[in-house]
């Protein structure tokens, strides 16, 4: 088996393919049916890889080869405790998102709301934020607002797969640019208003492939400076949330100063803050909505 594991690394090492062991690992984990601890015990035993699922196993190395992501391959990609279901048409969660997750659940205890705190995720995507939110909170209300259909039904199947435990979810198809104008029956009642919009300048390319190839655009591009979108959103945001209410935003590591400056542009979103990811590059930015200030 390690011969196996070694050749198919060193394939995917060649197509310039980022961790090519880990992804080896797992793509003869799911060739094989187990998980990452069944693949690690039977190596350490000395088991032979049966001959139907090397046949198997060259055929996803060969599509991880051509860059397609090893999420739409192995059907799933993990945020915090969830196994999300991902494929075409949806972006794939990354790592760093799971901050945002942590900093709603911290500010969610810090309000300490005698009421079901009520959250609105802004271009929710696959459902990572909503349903970790809904399954990490012990009760929650939350909307996951949505516009692209591949992408919402992705979320839809993940939202069935899900045990919210006291919470409620309702993922909608919407636009996150006009969300408010179309809701007004939801305005100032938010406790949280959550995002991670498009963000990557229109004429920057992403360099890998499967982001570049894979991804649907409507989820990376957000107009020419790529805060186009994002400045519209915060205009909801402020619509949505009541006053003492809480907004986070993803975005790249050199937007912090003209996301705060957007956010300090707007009427009541005050206390912008930005805040590193897991490798201290500048990555969300939050705000509170006060009352009785000065533009």
């Amino acid at each position: 088996m390690s011969t196996v594991l070694r050749g198919a690394a060193q394939l995917l090492a060649r197509a310039d393919v980022p961790n090519p062991d880990t992804d080896a690992a797992a793509l003869l984990a799911h060739a094989w049916g187990l998980d990452a601890s069944g693949v690690a015990r039977r190596r350490l035993l000395g088991d032979t890889v049966p001959a139907e699922v090397t046949a198997t196993f060259a055929q996803l190395i060969d599509r991880r080869r051509q860059r397609t992501p090893l999420q739409h391959i192995i059907g799933v990609a993990a945020f915090r405790h969830l196994e999300l279901q991902v494929g075409p048409g949806v972006f794939v969660p990354r790592p760093e998102t799971e901050l945002l997750v942590t900093e709603v659940l911290e500010e969610l205890e810090r309000q300490q709301n005698t009421q079901v705190p009520f959250i609105i995720d802004l271009c929710s995507g696959s459902g990572a934020i909503t349903l970790s939110l809904a399954t990490e909170h012990r009760r929650l209300r939350a909307i996951g607002v949505e516009r692209e259909i591949q992408a919402l039904n992705w979320s839809l199947m993940n939202l069935a797969a899900a045990d919210l435990g006291e919470s409620s979810v309702d993922l909608v198809s919407g636009d996150a640019t006009t969300f408010a104008e179309d809701s007004p029956q939801l305005w100032a009642s938010a406790d949280v208003v959550v995002t991670n919009p498009p963000y990557v300048p229109d004429t920057a390319v992403p360099r890998d492939a499967e982001v570049r190839e894979h991804d649907p655009e409507a989820a990376l591009y957000g107009g020419a400076t790529g805060l186009e979108i994002p400045g519209l959103i915060i205009i909801q945001a402020e619509k949505l949330l009541r006053p003492g209410g809480f907004f986070i935003m993803e975005h790249s590591e050199e937007q912090g100063p003209a996301a705060r400056e957007l956010i300090m542009s707007t009427a009541s979103l005050r206390q912008a803050a930005t805040y590193p990811d897991y490798t201290g590059r500048d990555r969300y930015t939050v705000a509170h909505r006060v009352t009785g200030v000065d533009r």
